[in-house]
């Protein structure tokens, strides 16, 4: 494999932002393709707990609005659409599917709280994944956690296993509505070889 050149690494990593304002619009065939570059994204047994809605009619963003905190309402209800990245507490049951070559199944067994954690990590392991893959696509994002969670998941998961983690705002973003780039820690900072 060879590694990407300097262009792709900014449009994935060095140039991209979060986006507060956004314009455009995505059709089905985009949101299909960019789900196709998602599921290829590696996840522990392969568990594949995410689930993702994306939010695009008037209706289904005014079903939304009351779960969003004030600081995110505007840009969320104005993104031409947001996806809600839930993860499938009851993951386990597609294993035999996506993990065929061992009882993969049977390790997660039991009580749903058993399950949480896995299907936590490995779903917002996904909601990166979705995050690269718009990047890749030519979107913008903006991620965020501030929303009622509980109401997001009864009024798009009610009756399901699957509980909402992220919200993520998909768009051609507008730069006048970026900071100034934050810093990042240093590599001594954050990491070391052992």
């Amino acid at each position: 494999m060879k590694p990407l050149d300097a262009t792709a690494l900014d449009q994935l990593f060095r140039t991209a932002r979060t986006y507060n304002r956004f314009s455009g619009e995505i059709d089905d065939a985009t949101l299909q393709r960019l789900y196709e570059l998602v599921k290829w994204g590696p996840t522990s047994a392969n568990q594949c707990p995410a689930r993702f809605v994306f939010v695009r009619s008037e209706e289904a963003k005014q079903k939304l609005a009351p779960a969003l905190s004030e600081g995110n309402r505007e840009k969320t209800m104005s993104a031409p659409v947001v996806v809600i990245v839930g993860h499938d507490l009851d993951f386990h049951e597609k294993l035999p599917y996506l993990f065929p070559h061992t009882d993969a199944k049977s390790w997660f067994d039991g009580p749903q709280e058993n399950r949480r954690e896995h299907a936590l990590r490995n779903g917002t392991l996904q909601a990166g994944y979705l995050i690269l893959a718009a990047r890749a696509l030519g979107l913008d994002t903006g991620p965020m956690t501030g929303f009622d969670a509980a109401m997001v998941d009864e009024l798009f998961f009610a009756g399901t296993s699957i509980r909402s983690n992220i919200l993520i705002n998909l768009g051609h973003g507008d730069r006048a509505s970026i900071f100034d780039r934050s810093p990042r820690l240093s590599f001594d900072e954050a990491c070391r070889i052992a």
